[in-house]
């Protein structure tokens, strides 16, 4: 059977990343205008976005991606895709989006460039999700890691496979889980930061009013 979870219709793959889409869906804020999905990919997520809030962009740096996003999201009037960096695209604007996401997206930049520019993004009150990878550097990270081995292979059974769109990059992080709490209290204060269990963490931020 498709994967999906809650009232989504089925998905077309499972995988680590889209297992945690429903965490980032259920942050949106009430009454979100704008959403903004950094490197969207092929656009799974930004569709989920799409029934959610008022207007949802996605942004990917690879062509390719950029091209089955738009495939994917040729039914939603309230969706749009750029190919750019989104570090440097004009398209982007500071403080334009009251919802700011990226999946398996910051190691890709690095954590603190990514961090802040997503922050510079955000509306006054907007919140800010990240989905991301570490590695482990301590006994007690491998210990943790390999908590979530049964898991994920329960999971993988019941969603037929993990599985992707082809094309998609793939890069380890440099970082481990403690420089991420470090790294996440120094450029977000304030934020919520969790490790998961299929080998991904969580950062919650809300950005200040004032």
């Amino acid at each position: 059977m498709p994967p999906t979870d809650g009232p989504m219709s089925p998905r077309p793959y499972w995988n680590h990343n889209v297992h945690y889409h429903r965490l980032v869906r259920d942050a949106v804020p009430d009454g979100c205008a704008r959403a903004l999905d950094i490197g969207c990919g092929d656009g799974l997520l930004v569709a989920e976005l799409a029934g959610l809030v008022g207007e949802v962009t996605g942004v990917d740096r690879s062509a390719a991606m950029v091209r089955l996003a738009r495939v994917r999201g040729a039914g939603l009037p309230n969706a749009a895709f750029v190919e750019a960096d989104v570090m440097t695209a004009e398209e982007i604007r500071p403080g334009a989006y009251d919802f700011v996401t990226a999946v398996a997206v910051v190691h890709h930049i690095g954590f603190e460039a990514a961090a802040r520019r997503m922050a510079e993004l955000l509306a006054p009150g907007g919140r800010l999700v990240i989905i991301g990878l570490a590695n482990n550097r301590t006994l007690l990270d491998r210990c943790v890691s390999g908590a979530g081995l049964p898991a994920a292979r329960l999971l993988a059974r019941r969603h037929g496979g993990k599985n992707g769109p082809p094309g998609m990059p793939v890069e380890d992080s440099d970082m481990a889980w403690g420089e991420v709490r470090r790294a996440a209290r120094d450029c977000l204060p304030g934020s919520r930061v969790r490790r998961h269990l299929l080998w991904r963490y969580s950062v919650v931020w809300d950005k200040p009013l004032i």
